[in-house]
C-alpha cells in the first residue's frame, strides 16, 4: 500500500469553498473512480489555518497513475471544477508526497 499526502494552501478567503467542493463534488467523484481516502485535516495550531491536508490510499504506483488520470480527465470533474472556480482558483498551492509505510507502522 502507498499513501499520498497532499497539502492544499487555500486561496485567500476560499477555504470553506474548498472544503465544500471536496465534500460535495470531489469525494463522490473519487468514489466513482475507485480512489480511496485515508483522512482529511485542517490546522488548529500552526503556521497557517488555510491548509488542507489529506491522504489517499493506493495499491501501487500503477494504481495511482491509472485512477488519477481517469479522475483528472473526467468531464464532470472538469466542469464542476470550472464552475467552482468561476470567481478564481480555490487553491493557491498544492504539494504532494508518496509515502510507503515502514514495517513497524501501525498503518499498512
Amino acid at each position: 500500500m502507498i499513501y499520498e499526502l497532499r497539502v492544499y494552501q487555500a486561496a485567500t478567503g476560499r477555504m470553506q469553498e474548498l472544503l465544500d467542493r471536496f465534500e460535495n463534488i470531489t469525494i463522490p467523484l473519487w468514489r466513482r473512480h475507485g480512489i480511496e481516502t485515508a483522512g482529511f485535516w485542517t490546522t488548529v495550531i500552526g503556521p497557517s489555518n488555510q491548509r488542507l491536508y489529506y491522504f489517499l490510499k493506493w495499491e501501487s504506483l500503477a494504481d495511482r497513475e491509472a485512477k488519477w488520470a481517469a479522475f483528472q480527465s473526467d468531464q464532470e470533474w472538469i466542469a464542476k471544477r470550472a464552475e467552482t472556480e468561476r470567481n478564481g482558483p480555490l487553491v493557491a498551492n498544492v504539494a504532494n508526497e508518496l509515502l510507503q509505510p515502514t514495517r513497524f507502522s501501525s498503518v499498512k
